[in-house]
């Protein structure tokens, strides 16, 4: 299979200004080295994600990684390392690194295991290693056969941004010394209704406004120091990397042997014992704030004050939760997250009426003018078919892909098949939405867009939670898959390389994740309690409360009126931002 895929990808190098027909594109050296630095993202965005819920594709920091790699290697390379190479490495290591949430481990597959007995419906919803693997498989190829076509479409032809997209191709313009690709015109914004407007666009793109994986983010140094790095200097960088892996492992392995490191009663004895008041020094944590950025950090310190400072104290105090406060059923831990839920879902599922409307908009306009734009679309793609990915590979892709999940969906949790291919349709055009979201503002709904299918599966699967949480997982991956590519193919785009060897490089990466997010799950499982003190999965909870809710089961006493005006206030903030034509300048992130 991979020699065919091989095969396909390197017939061809795709012809750019810098005349790099004699550098290669796919090989296998940057594939080994995206599927390593991807095996090790791919483990701390499972830890993270069972943890906290967040997960990061982590694109710049595999490109810079990878060129520092071939960097230390350069005096034994017959072939130097080139742009094209790096963003191959880097769509591998993004595809192997983003299966957590891709494949529902972080939040689907824990939600299943948390159900009662009596809501599983006599299916078993614990699986081994094998059946991990045949699950990941169902989810893993959909979503990327879907997104190529819409590269035309978002890419070409409305040339939205994709933040993180466009910052990857901007490092990886610096670091092998090329002019910065986003300067010589070819980002002139199509004009079209429902499109933000080109004067935006040329303002947002300035090289030293490269942003993090889920936020926007002014913190990142210029990428001009990245390029006057000497071999001295970028030894001196591969030392301190080193380092901060040493440092960090140490303190893991410290707090492995001695707990009291991970909870520091700081705020005192009283408040750690009774409302879980504790600070949870992580090197792990400051890396990942660091990656996210000052935006999305603040909305998340604002939610956890608001939550466990002010709504859990009230909920205990008036006797809404009653229970101890950290117990996801009777405690305020579990009462704080239908708020939570709230807020995510009115956000949500605004921001995507938002872009549904913009779509319909633009549509309309289209239909309007006729089709006299007929002859310009024929001329828009900018990249020789021969480097392309056929039609016939991504339609029967899906085609494939859509019949082995019905097929898996069947074997594993007796979903019927017609209800599997209604949810891969559904999710199709959700995923659309999501892409246009994230080509956007850099924030790809995808919980929102799961909760969505969680709703009209409600009706079409009454009282099957199993199929419920089932449905979400097909919708979240189709979205995150898609999103994901369409950000490495927006780099390509920008970098002349070859669609062909990225598409490769993205099959490779998933299916070898697949083996490895399975495994690695199944460890983390043997190892620690899941749900546990480790890893209290919170987005597993959102899930299974959204299952529930949907299905008929009551909301906690007295949360309904408090979830209701903290939806109504969030809400508010997409409808201004969109109003006041900000919306790539809010960025929440609030709760799992």
């Amino acid at each position: 299979m991979f020699d065919r895929l091989v095969l396909f990808a390197r017939r061809h190098v795709a012809p750019t200004p810098h005349d790099v027909n004699s550098e290669p594109q796919f090989t296998w050296r940057a594939i080994i080295v995206g599927l390593l630095f991807g095996t090790v993202l791919c483990f701390s965005n499972l830890w993270f994600g069972l943890q906290s819920g967040w997960i990061s594709m982590m694109s710049l920091q595999a490109s810079l990684v990878g060129f520092a790699v071939f960097k230390a290697l350069e005096g034994v390379l017959s072939v130097p390392f080139g742009p094209a190479e790096n963003v191959i490495l880097q769509t591998t290591a993004v595809a192997t690194a983003t299966m957590p949430l891709a494949g529902g481990f972080v939040g689907i597959l824990p939600a299943l295991k948390m159900l009662d007995k009596d809501e599983t419906n006599g299916v078993r919803t614990v699986l081994n290693f094998g059946e991990l693997c045949a699950w990941g498989v169902a989810l893993a190829f959909f979503g990327v056969f879907f997104g190529v076509p819409l590269r035309r479409q978002m890419v070409v032809k409305e040339k939205l941004r994709f933040p993180s997209g466009t910052a990857t191709a901007q490092m990886i313009s610096v670091l092998h010394k090329r002019d910065d690709p986003t300067d010589d015109g070819r980002e002139e914004t199509v004009g079209s209704v429902g499109s933000v407007d080109n004067g935006l666009r040329r303002r947002e793109r300035r090289a030293d406004d490269a942003i993090s994986e889920e936020s926007e983010s002014g913190s990142n140094e210029p990428h001009e120091d990245i390029a006057k790095l000497g071999d001295s200097e970028w030894a001196t960088k591969l030392i301190a990397l080193g380092g901060s892996f040493a440092i960090s492992g140490t303190y893991a392995l410290l707090a492995h042997f001695f707990p009291l490191l991970t909870a520091l009663p700081v705020f005192g004895s009283y408040v750690s014992r009774e409302w879980a008041w504790n600070l949870m020094p992580s090197p792990s944590y400051a890396g990942q704030g660091i990656i996210m950025g000052l935006p999305t950090c603040t909305w998340m310190v604002v939610g956890a004050c608001v939550g466990w400072g002010i709504l859990s104290p009230v909920a205990k105090h008036e006797g809404w939760a009653p229970g101890d406060v950290l117990d996801w059923k009777t405690g305020s831990r579990g009462w704080i997250l239908w708020v939570s839920l709230a807020v995510m879902i009115a956000e949500s599922t605004v921001s995507l009426g938002i872009v549904a409307t913009n779509e319909v908009v633009a549509l309309a306009g289209r239909i309007r003018r006729g089709r006299n734009e007929s002859s310009e679309d024929v001329d828009v793609e900018t990249v020789d078919a021969q480097f392309l990915v056929p039609g016939w590979i991504t339609w029967g892709g899906l085609a494939v892909s859509t019949a082995v999940c019905m097929g898996i969906m069947k074997a594993l949790f007796n979903v019927p098949v017609y209800d599997t291919l209604l949810a891969v349709g559904l999710a199709l055009p959700l995923a659309v939405l999501g892409v246009r979201a994230l080509g956007e503002t850099d924030l790809n709904p995808v919980s929102g867009i799961g909760k969505v299918s969680q709703v009209v599966f409600a009706g079409v699967m009454p009282g099957n939670l199993v199929g419920n949480l089932v449905a979400g997982g097909i919708a979240e991956a189709g979205a995150q898959q898609a999103g994901d590519l369409m950000q490495d193919l927006k780099t390509g785009h920008l970098l002349n390389a070859s669609p062909r060897a990225q598409f490769a490089g993205q099959m490779i990466g998933s299916v070898f994740s697949i083996f490895v997010t399975a495994g690695a799950y199944l460890l983390y499982s043997r190892v620690y309690e899941i749900p546990g003190e480790q890893f209290p999965v919170p987005t597993a909870q959102v899930w299974l409360d959204m299952a529930r809710l949907v299905n008929g089961h009551p909301l906690p006493e007295h949360v309904t009126p408090v979830a209701i005006a903290f939806a109504v206030l969030f809400v508010a903030l997409p409808i201004g931002a969109a109003l006041v034509g900000r919306s790539t300048s809010v960025h929440m992130k609030i709760g799992p």
